[in-house]
């Protein structure tokens, strides 16, 4: 790989420099709970060949002499795969209540900078001879979905083992790029990055001036505004109520149906994604209400995938659209109708292929006005398709798969996972906007429920609080 690959993209890039402030910390937290106790040998072999085949995972970060240019990926020459392998035992039997303390620790807590970042600890003990493992991984590393892709590099499809044949080869070790050669590297990096993006709407922009001209320049101007609509600045909350900032968290996780909530989707002519969002807003609605707050709408930020088939696994391949979602929706029809709008419409805005551009726009601006911006966002929300079918860990099904993605700013992020037939939903709160977790919780299954009552059925949703949450009001 040469020079020019291991710079940051610019989406990374904006992962990274938030990491100076710890409210905008952007670790990814993930729980696998297991069946069993997964084998140590055949653990430490599966994440072997992982690093190997994911070599971003054998690579740390190396600050650029004078900050000339971002950070770049460096091969570890002191990659020790047991410093990121942990294995620890329950003092006493419990669920995934009793894991979940280490999922707010870890959410809380800085990497290691000298070293590739991420960490995965085995939890042994759980009730019924279950276990967990649990993932730390910076969100520079990769999005939800690369996360998927790494994973299937690693998981088993059958509980004796994947036969995957030999280990792959140590990824080569690159020598460092001299400064001048790291300078021009990033730059042409950059360049590529964003033309590579960019550069099929030029092609489209110029193709149309010349056959309708003014159609060409409405769709400049329409770019234009677009761009403008992604990196305009906030200085607000929406919300009365989830105002304050801190850098401490709390969690907790939901358990629904996947089938049940894809259900009341279809019911109201909707899509998963749309019944998701809007178990969000009528569970937030419901949540305003109980402090005596009507709210008309919160503002939101929701990744939408760039992805594209024969892109790198991991990274991230992402834009971040920021608008505002309605609460003053009490129909959860009509909420998943007004939903649908205004994600399509975010999703077709003509800057999405100029997504790196607009990132590094951002990353021009004073890490103070990006922090400042990020943190007047209500909510985060992502959803992410897992895996329909059963996988094995080490000789452990994975019965379900947990996701606590970063707050960066904003009250609470909230994650959907999807594996087999159960919608694993991961709550990451800011306990200074959110000090009634487990309010928020009640709320938020009172909204979901009120989705799933469109598919005709009642369906029971399991919650999931950690100890030092559910000791609040």
């Amino acid at each position: 790989m040469g020079a020019d690959d291991r710079h940051m993209s610019q989406a990374d890039l904006m992962s990274w420099r938030m990491e100076k402030d710890p409210v905008l910390r952007s670790t990814i937290v993930a729980v696998a709970l297991l069946d069993r106790s997964p084998d140590q040998e055949r653990f430490v072999r599966m994440m072997e060949r992982g690093t190997r085949a994911v070599p971003s995972f054998r690579r740390k970060l190396v600050e650029s002499p004078f900050g000339r240019t971002p950070p770049r990926w460096v091969d570890d020459p002191d990659f020790d795969l047991s410093w990121h392998l942990r294995r620890i035992a329950l003092p006493h039997p419990g669920g995934l209540d009793a894991v979940l303390p280490l999922v707010r620790a870890a959410a809380m807590s800085a990497f290691d900078k000298d070293r590739p970042l991420w960490e995965a600890t085995i939890v042994d003990g759980l009730d019924d001879g279950r276990a967990a493992i649990v993932l730390k991984v910076h969100h520079s590393l990769t999005d939800g979905i690369g996360g998927i892709q790494i994973a299937n590099e690693m998981v088993d499809f059958e509980r004796d083992g994947t036969d995957r044949g030999p280990l792959p080869e140590d990824p080569p070790t690159s020598a460092p790029s001299s400064n001048l050669a790291d300078s021009v590297g990033w730059y042409l990096s950059t360049a590529g990055e964003m033309m590579g993006r960019g550069v099929p709407w030029l092609v489209r922009s110029g193709l149309r001036s010349v056959t309708n001209p003014v159609a060409a320049l409405r769709s400049v101007v329409d770019t234009a505004r677009s761009t403008a609509r992604f990196v305009q600045p906030v200085f607000t909350t929406l919300s009365p109520v989830m105002v304050g900032r801190s850098t401490v968290r709390e969690v907790a996780a939901l358990d629904l149906p996947l089938d049940a909530l894809r259900r009341a989707g279809r019911a109201a002519d909707s899509s998963l994604n749309d019944a998701f969002l809007a178990g969000i807003l009528l569970g937030l609605r419901h949540y305003h209400s109980r402090h005596g707050a009507q709210v008309a709408e919160l503002r939101t930020t929701l990744p939408i995938s760039l992805r594209r088939e024969g892109d790198a696994i991991g990274g991230n391949r992402i834009t971040l659209a920021r608008f505002a979602l309605p609460l003053d929706i009490a129909d959860p029809v009509a909420s998943m109708h007004r939903v649908d709008r205004i994600v399509r419409s975010w999703r077709d805005e003509p800057a999405v292929p100029l997504s790196s551009a607009i990132a590094g726009v951002l990353n021009v601006l004073p890490a103070g006005v990006l922090g400042g911006i990020l943190e007047h966002i209500d909510f985060l929300a992502s959803n992410v398709p897992g895996s329909p079918i059963p996988l094995y860990m080490a000789g452990a099904e994975v019965l379900r798969y947990y996701p606590f993605a970063p707050t960066v700013g904003s009250a609470v992020n909230i994650t959907l996972m999807s594996h087999t037939n159960h919608c694993c939903i991961g709550i990451n709160a800011d306990s200074a906007a959110v000090p009634d977790l487990p309010v928020l919780v009640e709320s938020l299954v009172e909204g979901f429920g009120d989705v799933l009552a469109v598919g005709g059925e009642g369906t029971r949703i399991e919650t999931t609080l950690s100890a030092t949450a559910a000791s609040h009001p």
